[in-house]
């Protein structure tokens, strides 16, 4: 879960969910395909512009694992034996 960037202003931080809630509220009242395509994008405008979405704004020198596909980094073997674990218990 990412939160929202600290280095915004408080008053920005506050305007930027503002329209994440208008836009969440445009989202559950869409009446059709395009309006909630539209209310969709506005969401994740907001969540961008908040940090929470897209670019990281955080510099901690770890590298970015969330690019790769699962088998193609170094959690492919807990992946490949995950229900190995869970069942072996089982008889």
């Amino acid at each position: 879960m990412r939160l929202s960037n600290p280095a915004l202003s408080e008053s920005r931080r506050q305007a930027l969910v503002n329209e994440l809630m208008e836009a969440r509220r445009l989202v559950k009242a869409a009446d059709d395909t395009a309006a909630l395509k539209r209310a969709r994008a506005q969401v994740q405008a907001a969540k961008v512009a908040l940090g929470e979405r897209g670019p990281v704004w955080w510099r901690d020198g770890a590298p970015h694992h969330n690019h790769h596909l699962v088998a193609n980094s170094f959690y492919a073997d807990w992946f490949e034996n995950r229900g190995r674990e869970a069942n072996s218990g089982q008889t």
